[in-house]
């Protein structure tokens, strides 16, 4: 399991008190996460159209004393990143002294999660899907699609135009033909990332559609097409990466967005359970 915070965490952290040159440098990073950090002083200047000095005054307040240290911790977190369920079955650190320690890695994942998302940024997520004008698609990976679905389902509850995209990659790619530039997608997508999520992300981008991406601490590369991207964490001591965090988010998400439309969404779950109940036998 990998404590320490992530680059990536940091950032959201910070970013909000970065003058305009070094927030342009952490949302660079952040497009091309993490290799442009792997990349020289020079070369990352460059693509983040600020000077040299900015990238260091940058990566200084991401409390790093040098830009070897910055880089250290980037080799770290791609390291982690790239770990296979064997590899991590087999460097799989001895377990505390508690009955469960299953259930307080998670607990601790979904503290620290909470601890490093800014109020804003979720109030941002959470403005742009109960405002959103068009169609909203949620979709997630192997083990993270459950999650889509399950926010699809509260979602449809308290909005219309909301969809669960299901079934075989050929029919993710036919619902393509029908988004545009006032959709959403929702992507849930952790280590290791899916590259037909990938795909699909860039082609609706290049559709106008605006992602929302729901990843880990260590970004999934889909984060250089979204808008808007917020990180759990999932690590814990095991060949498996827990997703408990990932539901808390979702349902976070739910509540705000309930809260947000309260008066459309009251109306709708009265109808709606009008409907169930003059339908039961």
């Amino acid at each position: 399991m990998n404590n320490f915070t992530s680059i990536a965490e940091l950032i959201t952290e910070r970013i909000d008190t970065m003058p305009p040159g070094e927030r342009n440098a952490a949302q660079t990073l952040i497009a091309s996460y993490p290799m442009l950090g792997l990349k020289t002083v020079a070369e990352f200047s460059a693509q983040a159209g600020v000077s040299s000095p900015t990238i260091l005054r940058f990566i200084n307040r991401l409390g790093f004393q040098n830009y070897s240290d910055f880089q250290a911790r980037l080799q770290d977190e791609l390291a982690a990143q790239l770990q296979s369920p064997h590899n991590r079955n087999e460097n799989r650190q001895s377990q505390p002294d508690t009955d469960y320690p299953a259930v307080e890695h998670s607990l601790e994942n979904i503290r620290e999660t909470f601890r490093h998302i800014s109020e804003k940024q979720l109030s941002d997520i959470v403005t742009a899907l109960a405002c959103a004008r068009g169609n909203i698609y949620l979709i997630g990976g192997r083990f993270t699609d459950p999650i889509a679905q399950y926010m699809a389902a509260h979602m449809t509850v308290i909005r219309p135009h909301v969809f669960h995209l299901s079934g075989q990659e050929s029919a993710w790619r036919d619902r393509l033909l029908d988004m545009g530039k006032k959709d959403i997608l929702i992507v849930f997508d952790i280590r290791r990332y899916q590259d037909s999520l990938l795909h699909l992300a860039e082609t609706a981008k290049s559709r106008g559609v605006d992602i929302v991406l729901i990843t880990d601490q260590w970004l999934s590369p889909i984060a250089r097409f979204a808008r808007h991207v917020i990180a759990g964490r999932t690590g814990v001591p095991s060949a498996w990466d827990s997703s408990a965090a990932l539901f808390v988010l979702a349902e976070s998400i739910i509540r705000e967005m309930t809260i947000q439309l309260e008066q459309d969404s009251a109306a709708r779950i009265k109808e709606l359970e009008g409907l169930r109940f003059r339908n039961r036998p």
